[in-house]
């Protein structure tokens, strides 16, 4: 009798541009991690934490085309991960330097993001973050990132109902179910692009 191979497991770098603890955008990744867990079999979420990265300096990599530690690691995660879920707020309008930073420093010598899928979620005033994400898009034209169309989820964080608990926890059951529809077209995705 012939065993079936197991399917891999997806792995999905979440990496979110608020270093605040209680940040929505930081909800949805969590919310993410739970939704896949809950109702995405063959895919896993997990946090990269971006908060130690130096400042992009060309003067802190080595001779021999290495890294801080704290770079080092971080490009380790990236690079071994199937596809990526961003988190991504608005700062007047555009991406948040956290984010800009970590985007910087896994693009330097082997570009760790380079024909990877990925998908973007974010929480804001106004557009939701929307402005956000469309930069956030055509930095990633020149990363070699290959982001789902659809659905796109920007969520209005201060319009009522209240969207998120007071530790930036997601507790719309509408928006989680999104979460869920982004979730489901990334990995498609990813599994389509990794079989060509």
């Amino acid at each position: 009798m012939e065993v079936a191979a197991a399917k891999p497991i997806l792995r999905v770098a979440a990496v979110c541009g608020s270093l605040r603890r209680a940040s929505y955008n930081r909800g949805l990744l969590r919310a993410a991690a739970e939704v896949c867990e809950e109702s995405v079999p063959g895919m896993r979420v997990e946090h990269v934490d971006i908060s130690a990265l130096p400042l992009l300096n060309t003067d802190l990599e080595t001779p021999d085309g290495g890294f801080p530690p704290a770079v080092e690691a971080f490009r380790d995660r990236i690079a071994s991960a199937d596809c990526f879920l961003f988190g991504s707020p608005e700062y007047n309008y555009s991406i948040a330097t956290p984010l800009k930073n970590a985007l910087d420093w896994a693009s330097r010598g082997n570009n760790c993001w380079a024909d990877k899928p990925a998908a973007i979620v974010s929480a804001g005033g106004g557009f939701g973050g929307g402005r956000s994400q469309y930069h956030l898009r055509q930095v990633g034209v020149f990363l070699d990132l290959h982001f789902i169309n659809k659905p796109e989820l920007f969520v209005q964080a201060f319009q009522q109902p209240p969207k998120f608990d007071n530790d930036g926890n997601l507790i719309d059951a509408e928006i989680r179910e999104r979460i869920k529809k982004v979730l489901l077209s990334l990995q498609a995705f990813t599994l389509r692009v990794q079989k060509d």
